[in-house]
């Protein structure tokens, strides 16, 4: 198990340094000093830190911008991203992604963390953490390596109990990495930021919100946001509606059938691996979509990837949809 330092309630704890879009952060009591265990609770089950991480590995884009946004980037050992996801170049915390170093372009491994000699881990179920794949927060503790798993995905982790809506999910997970790390009020002033943004956001949003499509591919099926995902949460602080919001997952595929019935005004299509442009025509000249009211008008909105993943970038991205909505009356 990793060591953390117990949170200690001080107004005055924390120093923000800027540096570039990231900040370095003054843990509320020094790394050194003596401090009882952390117990937090992670998927429905308690998991107690005995010390302040100090070799932390994470994983994806979204997860690695909530440790540098709590100024945690001296404390990272290394992240890990699919580059065919994209995202670090438009982040708000591009200077750590680049100071932090890179250990790999692909999935996380055992491996990778091993040879990194991580204390601690940050992933997702399934997303990161695969049983099939050797790399889980079991197998971790066996390595004597501490984890935690991201609350967005807990469902598929087996603990129904523990969900909740996705923008509380990133507001636990915040508070949780406070509390691990020692760094709760930067944590605080985080989610505040991020409640002004959706808030922003939500501003003038008409009483009938936009039904809105939010996919990621299109090839036999449509690849949908579920009512789990932080990209329904967007669609639904940016004053629409996503119409796959009774899908109980995350993302899953669903028939062209259901997509026409439900015809949404809107469109918003996940940018990576095949470009945004050739997702786009590919929509536009499927048969059984000519009619849908998106399609016909044209109003196919882009988001990055790295803009509907568990994280700061999420409020950002509110905004963002927000913005193209209201350009269009809705």
């Amino acid at each position: 198990m990793t060591r953390p330092q117990r949170t200690i309630a001080s107004l005055a704890a924390l120093t923000l340094v800027a540096a570039g879009c990231g900040a370095r952060v003054e843990p509320e009591r020094p790394r050194g000093s003596a401090a009882p265990p952390v117990t937090v609770v992670n998927c429905g089950r308690k998991v107690t830190y005995d010390g302040v991480p100090e070799r932390a590995v994470v994983y994806d884009v979204g997860m690695s911008e909530m440790m540098f946004s709590l100024g945690l980037a001296p404390r990272t050992r290394g992240w890990v991203a699919n580059r065919v996801y994209g995202g670090i170049d438009t982040s708000a915390y591009r200077r750590d992604f680049e100071r932090v170093d890179r250990l790999g372009d692909s999935r996380i491994s055992l491996e990778i963390v091993l040879r990194a000699g991580a204390d601690w881990v940050f992933a997702g179920h399934n997303q990161g953490f695969v049983e099939s794949r050797g790399i889980t927060p079991a197998i971790l503790a066996r390595h004597g390596i501490g984890s935690y798993v991201l609350t967005e995905t807990c469902a598929g982790a087996g603990a129904p109990a523990d969900r909740t809506t996705p923008i509380d999910g990133v507001y636990t997970d915040y508070r949780n990495l406070g509390r691990i790390f020692g760094v709760s009020a930067r944590a605080e002033e985080v989610i505040a930021g991020m409640r002004r943004d959706f808030a922003a956001a939500s501003a003038g949003k008409p009483a009938d919100p936009a039904r809105i499509l939010v996919s990621d591919v299109y090839e036999e099926k449509p690849y949908v946001a579920g009512a789990a995902s932080i990209a329904t949460a967007v669609v639904e602080q940016a004053g629409g509606r996503s119409v796959t919001d009774d899908l109980d997952r995350t993302w899953d595929s669903v028939g062209w059938e259901t997509v026409v019935a439900a015809d949404p005004e809107v469109i918003v299509i996940v940018d990576y691996g095949m470009s945004y442009e050739e997702k786009r025509a590919a929509l536009m000249r499927t048969p059984a979509m000519r009619n849908v009211t998106a399609v016909r008008e044209g109003r196919i909105f882009r988001l990055e990837f790295a803009d509907v993943m568990a994280g700061p970038r999420a409020a950002t991205s509110a905004g963002k949809l927000a913005g193209y909505l209201r350009s269009i009356g809705r």
